[in-house]
């Protein structure tokens, strides 16, 4: 066994660690050969909807050295964002925590280009790419292969220490590390997000209609109207869905976030129904100034809480 190889690893790992990621886990860049057939049949059953970008660069999804040339290890990086802060009006249009607060792609786009400095710097001339749910990469496909978690059946990454309201990131870079082994699956006989999601869109175990999820409505779903259909399945939410993390036993080992840019806005957790519905640009503008919210715009926005409350 290289022992300078794992001693890359493990100074790679201590920096994430000091940096604020609450895990940081290696995998060599290979050919995702479990994934493609799954890939195959996920699209083709049309689970994606109106996502079409999720049919471009197939190639690059399933081999990072297409994407990322001369691409050796692809490095895991989690980051923390469950908050205790609530809304406060039970009856309020419901944001999903991890838009909170600051554009989480900013955030920690930030924090992997320190990290990449520190790893040229410490280790010499190394290269490679960073990503943050913006690129063609599998990344809980990246994540369950290095050991960060396993996918629940609700298609999320679960940690056994952390539950899952985590962010994934990735390095790819052309430097060769010790990879980490995967870990076994700790879901047994539960069902608890697939009886709760009110639209079914877990139509088995860790498969996901992504075409009936409540977070694919409000977010990529770029119709002038939603689907009447699921008038009154939306449980309250605006942007996002948090039901199948929500009931997740193992959330139970969730620990609040210490990022302050994930702060939600002062005003965001106390609006009640009636000021969502009421809801001005411009106090759209101040309360998502720099949030992932503003992928929805504030028309999408308005759309989404019309369909919840006019009958």
């Amino acid at each position: 066994m290289d022992l300078k190889r794992i001693t890359r690893r493990d100074l790679i790992r201590t920096k994430a660690l000091q940096m604020g990621f609450i895990s940081c886990t290696i995998s060599e860049a290979t050919y995702l050969e479990e994934e493609a057939p799954k890939l195959d049949a996920w699209l083709a059953k049309g689970f994606h909807g109106k996502m079409s970008y999720m049919e471009n660069h197939y190639d690059k999804r399933l081999d990072p050295r297409i994407l990322v040339p001369g691409a050796k290890s692809v490095v895991t990086l989690l980051f923390n964002y469950y908050s205790e802060k609530t809304q406060q009006d039970p009856d309020a249009p419901k944001l999903s925590m991890y838009a909170y607060g600051e554009d989480y792609h900013s955030v920690i786009k930030d924090k992997l280009s320190e990290l990449v400095q520190y790893i040229q710097i410490e280790i010499g001339d190394v290269n490679g790419r960073v990503f943050v749910d913006s690129a063609p990469v599998m990344d809980k496909a990246w994540a369950k292969r290095s050991g960060a978690g396993w996918i629940g059946k609700h298609s999320n990454l679960i940690s056994k220490k952390m539950g899952s309201y985590f962010f994934i990131a990735e390095l790819i870079l052309d430097l060769e590390l010790e990879s980490d082994g995967p870990v076994t699956d700790h879901c047994g006989t539960c069902t608890r997000c697939i009886d709760a999601c009110p639209t079914d869109a877990i139509v088995e175990p860790y498969v996901v209609d992504g075409s009936r999820c409540i977070s694919y409505f409000t977010i990529e779903l770029k119709e002038e109207l939603l689907p009447k259909e699921f008038k009154g399945k939306m449980d309250n939410w605006m942007f996002g869905c948090d039901i199948c993390q929500q009931v997740c036993p193992w959330n139970r080992f969730s620990k609040p976030h210490n990022e302050p840019r994930f702060e939600p806005h002062e005003r965001l957790l106390h609006l009640d129904q009636q000021e969502w519905t009421e809801l001005t640009e411009d106090v759209f503008s101040e309360l998502f100034k720099k949030s992932a919210v503003k992928r929805t715009k504030y028309e999408g926005l308005k759309r989404n809480i019309k369909f919840l409350f006019e009958a």
